[in-house]
């Protein structure tokens, strides 16, 4: 049997695992005067391909610094940050433009014979980042230097839905009108955690991270990287790795540090059970578990109010403490962010999914989705062989995920008797 076939069975959880997926990819400058950057874009046009939804982030500090020495320009740093006065600002929308042009270019070929053959892809740049000044630190003036202060997650949405690929080049713009230099590695956190990215993929010249024998570091947690910068210093490395930290402590689950020089890197570390670089994995501050008489306050305050706007049924405390077991809940940090409910129907083998809430500051990720896997797969475990659920204001977002229109007829004796027609309830049902 050829490796091929064997390495695409084995990709194939992988694969399917990764398709309508949000990946963040920042690729330096260094990475793309590399040999190996039509590589990296072969993998990228792979990915889109494989139904990734994709929002690169490109770097230009060597072309920058290219663009200085032919103007005789000298370069300002302090505190590892480029000193963006108005010749250098000119320098820096030169080289951010051609850059930003030579990519699109790469992504639009469809040559015969070539990985590219037949992907017609559609690139989307743009204002798309806000950014404001860092001002006067220490007593000295960054004068163009920003940061980001805002990433357009509806409009990159929008644009990932309607499948194209988006670019963020390391440029922001003020309400004023005003344009600064960003930091290609703020640009890419910062679009990681506002679009609730499921990766944040980080190109550097190593493979990963290294420890003091050069042997590559496989995984870390995000506390474990302060004492890796420490040990780093000023390197890039730690520029890499603190990103995929602060991504993590944002919210994304995985953020990855793979190399820009070797070839297929991006796809080893996708695809492979061991992958090629090094992972920061959020820690599990987040957790779905079954709620107990501890998270009956907790439940409560996620709940009252969304009973105000009549969207719940409303639940007293003592009911709440009477049911709790029938409980799943989302806890972050101690605080339980949604829940769900699975209530037994008398005589049948039916149950009803209830009092299914989420946080509005956390809506989202797929906290909805996770809550009813762990309700259908409850239900399962019980013998149950159909899911009700009735709803006033949902209905669109039960239908998307495998529930049909039903029937107060349909409701299994002792639920249809508690019918409230004054609430008229749609009622969906899902076999299981």
């Amino acid at each position: 049997m050829p490796d091929y076939v064997n390495w695409l069975r084995h990709a194939s959880p992988y694969i399917n695992a990764h398709r309508d997926c949000t990946f963040v990819v920042m690729l330096p400058g260094d990475g793309v005067e590399h040999p190996n950057f039509g590589n990296i874009v072969h993998d990228l046009v792979l990915l889109h391909s494989l139904g990734v939804r994709l929002v690169l982030v490109h770097g230009s500090r060597p072309q920058i610094e290219h663009r200085l020495q032919a103007r005789g320009l000298t370069p300002h740093y302090h505190e590892g940050m480029r000193i963006t006065d108005a010749p250098t600002l000119e320098c820096v929308i030169d080289a951010v433009g051609h850059l930003r042009i030579a990519i699109e270019a790469r992504l639009s070929m469809d040559m015969a014979s070539s990985p590219m053959q037949g992907s017609r892809l559609r690139v989307a740049s743009g204002n798309l980042v806000t950014a404001r000044p860092i001002g006067v630190l220490d007593g000295v003036d960054y004068h163009h230097t920003g940061e980001v202060r805002r990433v357009d997650r509806k409009g990159i949405n929008r644009l990932l839905d309607e499948r194209s690929i988006v670019l963020l080049s390391p440029l922001g713009y003020s309400p004023t009108g005003e344009i600064f230099n960003l930091a290609c590695e703020d640009v890419a956190t910062r679009a990681a955690i506002d679009l609730s990215a499921d990766k944040l993929l980080l190109f550097g010249a190593e493979p990963g991270l290294l420890d003091e024998d050069g042997h590559l570091v496989r995984e870390l947690r995000p506390q474990q990287v302060p004492a890796h910068m420490l040990r780093l210093g000023s390197d890039y490395q730690a520029e890499l790795l603190e990103a995929a930290a602060e991504a993590c402590r944002g919210g994304v689950a995985r953020s990855h540090i793979v190399s820009y020089a070797e070839d297929g890197a991006l796809l080893t570390e996708l695809f492979t059970r061991n992958g090629g670089g090094t992972l920061v994995a959020q820690e599990q501050f987040e957790k779905i578990r079954e709620a107990a008489i501890e998270d009956v306050g907790g439940l409560l305050d996620l709940i009252s109010p969304l009973e105000e706007q009549g969207i719940l049924v409303r639940r007293s405390r003592e009911v709440l403490e009477r049911e709790i077991e029938q409980f799943s809940v989302v806890e972050r940090e101690g605080m339980i962010i949604a829940c769900a409910a699975l209530y037994q129907i008398a005589d049948s083998d039916a149950g009803e999914l209830a009092c299914l809430a989420v946080n509005p500051e956390y809506r989202h990720g797929r906290r909805g989705d996770e809550l009813l896997e762990r309700i259908e797969q409850r239900a399962r475990a019980q013998g149950l062989k159909t899911l009700f659920v009735l709803t006033t204001r949902t209905a669109h977002w039960f239908r998307e995920r495998g529930f049909e229109p039903s029937s107060v007829e349909r409701l299994p004796a002792a639920r249809a008797s508690l019918y409230n027609f004054q609430r008229n309830s749609k009622i969906f049902e899902k076999a299981l």
